[in-house]
């Protein structure tokens, strides 16, 4: 390989870097072309456009972006590699030409694009990225380029990823198989497909967007987004379900770690990122050599189960008291019984959370609680996420029942049915 490189992110911050090789050096400015990568700065953009109700994920795509044969697919589709459009647009092959125009693409469209009917399996298409920012250039008036920087770019301090390269950057090759010289690939404008594996990054900015998918701030994107985004919508392999695709992101299995990312080539270069999002922990690395014979995704893959089997964890905060729960709240803290099972329901004053923890799966996803009217609360995490819970008093006034999406929550592990 001409050269490799390897960050690993933690806690928010670029936090270990190792490289290898000198055509180039490598180091954590150096542009590398991050190929399909790309997409997930396509899909974000889609994603803030339906946070502010400009689109939504069920539309067809012909309601934004009429006169395509893929007219009828939504944007959920589209997004997750389930509209059924074959991969590459007619003509030579995309990456190593250069680029097309929209309304050239959308000529050379016809009723060959569908490789599948929608949503009847997985099909990764780079066509659907290209349709997916053109619908959000007619949306907004401007071009992708400039609505992924000022959108995503600029904000998340990523001055170095950009649409063409800037030195410095590695030159990408294929290395001849048996005399180990090297062929420099074309850099070509992709035109129309650029929202499908244009951008150029280096190792110092594509950690700001692995720290942007693990944990992203409020004021660039509603963080249930990103979470909406991590959920499957298909499943590339039905048998061993060991990766899927969410809205934009790749979804890889690994043991019982499910990561976030996407992988990416382009003629002369290879990169991975992957995320871990509830550690906060990302891999990420570039190669200049379209055949290297390393994976890269593999790299990125072990590098992950390293650090979260044989790094200490960030040290947990000073266990501090905390006020005691406000005079309303306070009865309804304590042991509370299911079924002849045992919950413990405590207070959050911080998040100012209702908590329902379970006494006899204490490694269980704990349920949180937002008040949402008197004596209503609503959940926003775990298997009841998005129930009601009720509470329920005698004549006296005091609390009785616990109402869970109508499951009662009682005192009385033994009650009288």
């Amino acid at each position: 390989m001409p050269s490799v490189i390897l960050g690993v992110v933690r806690e928010g911050r670029l936090w270990y870097v190792s490289a290898a090789g000198e055509t180039p050096k490598p180091t954590v400015d150096t542009q590398y072309r991050i190929g399909s990568i790309t997409k997930t700065f396509t899909a974000t953009l889609l994603m803030l456009l339906r946070d502010e109700g400009r689109l939504e994920l069920e539309d067809p795509l012909e309601r934004h972006l009429p006169g395509t044969p893929l007219g009828r697919a939504s944007i959920r589709q589209l997004l997750g590699h389930a509209s059924g459009s074959r991969r590459e647009p007619d003509g030579p092959w995309w990456e190593r030409a250069p680029g097309m125009t929209l309304d050239s693409l959308l000529r050379s469209l016809d009723g060959r694009l569908m490789a599948h009917p929608p949503y009847r399996r997985f099909h990764y298409s780079n066509v659907a990225y290209a349709l997916l920012a053109a619908l959000a250039s007619r949306i907004t008036g401007e071009t992708w380029s400039d609505l992924v920087t000022k959108r995503l770019l600029v904000p998340l301090g990523m001055r170095r990823t950009t649409y063409q390269c800037e030195e410095p950057f590695a030159r990408g090759y294929v290395v001849h198989p048996w005399q180990d010289v090297l062929r420099e690939e074309p850099r070509h404008d992709a035109g129309v497909m650029a929202p499908a594996g244009q951008l150029w990054s280096t190792v110092e900015d594509l950690a700001r967007w692995a720290a942007f998918l693990a944990a992203p701030p409020a004021e660039v994107i509603d963080p249930a987004t990103i979470e909406e985004m991590a959920v499957p919508v298909t499943i590339v392999d039905p048998q061993t379900w060991s990766g899927g695709f969410g809205l934009g992101l790749q979804l890889m299995r690994r043991g019982e770690r499910v990561l976030v990312g996407h992988g990416g080539s382009m003629p002369g270069y290879l990169a991975m990122l992957v995320v871990h999002r509830p550690s906060g922990t990302g891999a990420l690395a570039f190669c200049n050599a379209y055949n290297a014979k390393v994976s890269i995704m593999e790299l990125c893959h072990r590098t992950i189960e390293e650090v979260l089997e044989h790094e200490p964890s960030p040290a947990p905060d000073a266990w501090r008291p905390a006020a005691a729960p406000p005079p309303d709240i306070a009865p309804l803290c304590g042991r509370w019984w299911f079924m002849g099972l045992e919950y413990e329901v405590g207070y959050d004053p911080e998040e100012r959370h209702l908590v329902v923890r379970s006494v006899a799966s204490p490694g269980a996803a704990s349920w949180r609680f937002v008040a949402d009217g008197t004596d209503l609360w609503r959940c926003v995490s775990g298997m009841n996420h998005g129930e009601r819970l009720t509470v329920r008093r005698g004549p006296d006034g005091a609390v009785t029942v616990l109402d869970i999406a109508t499951f009662e929550f009682l005192h009385d592990p033994w009650p009288d049915l």
